[in-house]
């Protein structure tokens, strides 16, 4: 009879325990996958382009993208083509921008129309023109209703934002111009060229609930904090911004910037055309199209105080910030460290071509999906104080 040895008694024993083992776990019924990793949030900066009138040396014409967090280098331009464009096919002024994450639309607006773009796919999904021509427009938190302003006449159209039909109008003969809805979407601030007044109207309704001012002079380019409080506006002869009261009406203070040459800018006819608010709300930023700069003011008080200047590479006439408030975008193409006021990235697009515009935002993807848009405006975002 053979007999096993004792070590081979074992080495037996160990691999049934280790078969039973397997047999038992389980995994050995079902493998379990690790869930793939969430990709990056890839941050782009949208610039319509004729951006500054109808000039096509700063960036030609399309939507200009760029990669914000690889030195703001240029990506892609999407082409309008025929959109945008006058009779003889000439690109037109482009007036505003406005985005939308979960319709995942883009709206571009000229001086006659309203253009409608796919962000998932950069295709012009519509365009469609307005009897009174359109201006700088503002976009429902929901992506639901656009407000129109017509090109410095007496009304805004109230749109869907779906296809751009007029569902009604409101007519406050102000040369209609620039328009801002509060971050929580229950009202809008709508500024006419001809008018010292800022009128709001109530989202629901559609109605006109007050006016605020009058300010100094007709109101120009202006922002709003989160909270509805305060509205910032530039105003016609003023280096430097005026501030409201949104719940009383009243104008509070006028800020004057001093220390620096006078002079008539190349645009726009007021020597501030430009003013954003961080998202934070710590800082107001204002511009100076004569001497070329950017001034940002302390705005934990109250008035804000002037702290620094910054020169830039053209006339600043408008001022964004991204989502998170790191960097801010003059007009004239150059991304601003919100913190050190350094200029980290100058735009150029795929010639080499500086470019410049007053109509730009941000916008965020993941996974393929749009993740969260910017605004034209450098809004507040603080709701609750």
């Amino acid at each position: 009879m053979n007999r096993r040895s004792p070590t081979g008694h074992v080495l037996i024993i160990a691999m049934l325990v280790l078969f039973i083992g397997l047999c038992m776990s389980p995994a050995s019924a079902q493998t379990k996958s690790t869930p793939p990793a969430t990709s990056a949030i890839q941050r782009l900066l949208y610039v319509a382009s004729p951006g500054i009138r109808d000039y096509l040396e700063y960036g030609g014409h399309g939507i200009l993208v760029f990669d914000i967090d690889n030195q703001h280098n240029f990506v892609r331009r999407i082409s309008l083509d025929s959109y945008g464009v006058d009779e003889q096919g000439k690109p037109i002024n482009v007036k505003g921008v406005c985005a939308n994450a979960a319709t995942h639309r883009l709206y571009v607006s000229t001086i006659r129309q309203l253009i409608c773009v796919d962000l998932l796919t950069d295709e012009v999904l519509w365009q469609r023109e307005y009897p009174l021509g359109c201006d700088r427009m503002s976009i429902s938190p929901d992506g639901a209703t656009i407000y129109l302003p017509s090109l410095e006449n007496d009304r805004w159209y109230v749109l869907n934002a779906a296809d751009g039909a007029v569902t009604t109008e409101i007519v406050t003969d102000s040369k209609s111009h620039n328009t801002v809805y509060a971050v929580d979407g229950s009202e809008v601030f709508l500024a006419g060229l001809g008018s010292p007044l800022l009128t709001v109207a109530d989202a629901n309704t559609h109605q006109v609930s007050r006016t605020i001012g009058p300010f100094s002079g007709s109101i120009r380019p202006f922002t709003v904090n989160g909270d509805r409080s305060l509205v910032f506006a530039n105003v016609n002869d003023l280096l430097g911004f005026e501030i409201g009261d949104l719940k009383t009406g009243k104008k509070l203070h006028r800020v004057e910037i001093t220390g620096v040459p006078r002079g008539a800018p190349l645009r726009h006819g007021c020597p501030s055309h430009g003013i954003g608010m961080t998202p934070d709300e710590k800082q107001i930023w204002v511009s100076d199209g004569f001497n070329s700069k950017i001034h940002m003011f302390d705005a934990s008080v109250m008035p804000p105080i002037l702290t620094e200047s910054v020169s830039l590479r053209g006339q600043p006439g408008w001022i964004t910030f991204s989502i998170d408030g790191t960097i801010g975008w003059p007009s004239t193409g150059q991304a601003i460290d919100s913190k050190s006021h350094k200029i980290i990235a100058a735009l150029t697009d795929e010639t080499g071509r500086a470019v410049e515009s007053e109509k730009l935002l941000e916008v965020d993807f993941q996974n393929g999906h749009v993740l969260a848009v910017g605004d034209q405006f450098g809004r507040g975002q603080v709701r609750v104080r």
